[in-house]
């Protein structure tokens, strides 16, 4: 138990031979032409940026991507030296000094950000590390296709202060094959861009597009560098990608290759003796059909425990599932304990995680509060200790 536990109710480990397996896994899906950066973004998914960066070095990881510059900040307190970030999307102008200073790449989408990224770069003397988005049909941020030219020409034209790093695009949705189409729309459209940069002299280190989704479900969207998100977790993008997985004959497995990374613990503070016809907790949505036993653990839809949990979530105590009974509450959920007779005060109570022969996963967790792994993920607060085990 972590020493400080005791005031957060509870806390979430963190396996480092889980993540080494799928970072493993993930590296060999994409081979060694082409680099694993690992986006940290939504507080490293709920994991923690200042525990999951320096874990992540420690099993090889050298590249990390954040969705903004407060969060490359918090990475840049605990990397190594020689680690690399670039930040995905928001960025002010007036950090992008702070940003060049610190050897951290950006995405550039419109032109005032390309302008400013030049004007600073001249005005340091320093090279900015850039990465062009091209926009393929997410209709989201990017330079659209008649833009290219112009853009081109305008890195073209100050190369001595730009390093560019890369060319870069994101899909909509490869997780699901409901966006096939689309996705091989947005495929064409990048490979032409590629091409225009080529033809035009100006390659940059990377050409990159893929995410967990479309690296494990598009192979031919691996390029020179892959941004996995959610899989270097342990997670499947999506059901539909694993089941892919699991049926193509080049990827098939009987055994699922990937691990989750995060367990989510707590302790039961109180049992009581509830009797027949008594109700536990706010209202009346849960009645005693039976003398029972119940267990308080101090969690609740504060702590990411969604309120849709309320009589339908289970937890494990001695390593026995104990279903929620009553009002998820703001920080206390009760489950029922007559069934685990052993099941005292101070027992080790598992959220997310296994213990013994059973295990709660984040996507059966997910799919009974009617959201997604990634929801549920970054809804962890960020005051919970991260506590890395072995």
């Amino acid at each position: 138990m972590p020493q400080h536990e005791r005031t957060s109710g509870s806390w979430i480990e963190l396996s480092t031979s889980a993540l080494k397996r799928n970072i493993s896994y993930l590296s060999k899906r994409i081979g060694a032409d082409s680099t694993f950066v690992s986006v940290i973004k939504g507080n490293a998914y709920g994991h923690g940026i200042e525990d999951y960066v320096p874990l992540a070095e420690r099993c090889g990881v050298r590249s990390f991507a954040t969705s903004d510059a407060a969060e490359a900040e918090r990475a840049c307190r605990v990397k190594r030296p020689d680690t690399k970030l670039m930040i995905m999307n928001m960025i002010d102008n007036a950090d992008l000094g702070w940003a060049l200073e610190e050897g951290i790449g950006w995405y550039v989408f419109d032109f005032d950000r390309l302008q400013a990224s030049i004007d600073i770069a001249r005005r340091t003397g320093r090279k900015a590390e850039i990465h062009i988005e091209a926009e393929t049909g997410f209709n989201r941020t990017g330079f659209r296709a008649p833009e290219m030219s112009r853009v081109i020409d305008l890195c073209r034209r100050n190369m001595d202060v730009l390093d560019l790093i890369g060319v870069c695009t994101h899909f909509a949705g490869a997780e699901s094959i409901a966006n096939f189409y689309r996705i091989q729309q947005q495929r064409a459209v990048f490979q032409r861009v590629r091409e225009q940069w080529i033809t035009e002299g100006l390659r940059p280190r990377y050409f990159h597009a893929a995410s967990s989704a479309a690296a494990l479900t598009y192979p031919d969207t691996v390029m020179d560098l892959v941004r996995y998100g959610i899989a270097q977790y342990g997670f499947w993008p999506s059901n539909e990608t694993r089941i892919y997985n699991m049926l193509n004959s080049d990827t098939q497995f009987t055994k699922d290759p990937l691990t989750q990374v995060l367990t989510w613990k707590s302790r039961v503070i109180a049992t009581q003796q509830v009797q027949t016809g008594e109700y536990v907790g706010y209202g009346t949505s849960f009645m005693a059909q039976h003398p029972m036993t119940i267990a308080v653990i101090p969690v609740g839809y504060y702590h990411g425990y969604s309120r849709n949990l309320s009589n339908l979530g289970h937890v494990l105590i001695r390593g026995h599932k104990a279903p929620v009974i009553g009002m998820v509450n703001m920080n206390i959920i009760t489950v029922d304990i007559t069934g685990i007779p052993t099941a005292a005060t101070g027992n080790e109570v598992v959220l997310i995680g296994r213990q013994g022969r059973h295990r709660i996963t984040v996507s059966s967790f997910s799919d009974l509060a009617n959201s997604v792994n990634y929801e549920m993920l970054i809804r962890l607060p960020f005051e919970l200790p991260r506590v890395i085990v072995p």
